[in-house]
């Protein structure tokens, strides 16, 4: 018996000591980029750091001029700071279509951020080549990292000139 306490104690001490130990270090910035996959089936990609201060208002791209109405252009939002981080986004349209959508560049401050940006763009994703547009739902439990999809979409489909 005196066993069997002796283990039970030792067990939740163990346990005890595991959750103060959890996160205690700081976290650091992560950065990947997503390229175009198809819903599921999210790709992280180590990129470059963008750094706090150019993070704002600065533009990654503009549109390219569109000669004729079924070129293929292109289009980058800015980097739009949310709650966990930063991102843009960049949207490839031929014609009038939005044919492809990815997120070239985003910054997460911890790793369950970027846990749950890498599951909601993709999704997000599919909502923007479904609805053609950047009238979409945000994605349920990641609120900012959608506004801020939404927000640099909108920016890049104005210099596109779409809707």
């Amino acid at each position: 018996m005196k066993r069997a306490s002796l283990l039970v104690l030792t067990g939740t001490v163990a346990g005890f000591a595991g959750v103060l130990t959890f996160h205690t270090r700081p976290a650091s910035p992560t950065s990947f980029a997503t390229s175009g996959s198809p819903p599921g089936g999210a790709q992280s990609v180590p990129s470059r750091q963008a750094s706090p201060a150019s993070s704002g208002a600065a533009r990654p791209a503009t549109a390219r001029p569109a000669p004729a109405s079924s070129a293929i252009r292109s289009a980058t939002g800015p980097n739009v700071p949310f709650g966990y981080g930063t991102l843009s986004v960049r949207v490839v349209a031929r014609g009038t279509q939005i044919t492809d959508v990815s997120v070239p560049a985003i910054q997460t401050a911890e790793p369950t951020s970027q846990q749950i940006s890498t599951q909601a763009i993709p999704m997000l994703r599919a909502e923007v080549l479904s609805a053609q547009g950047a009238s979409i739902d945000a994605v349920s439990g990641a609120t900012y990292t959608s506004q801020a999809y939404i927000q640099s979409l909108q920016a890049a489909l104005d210099d596109l000139h779409l809707k």
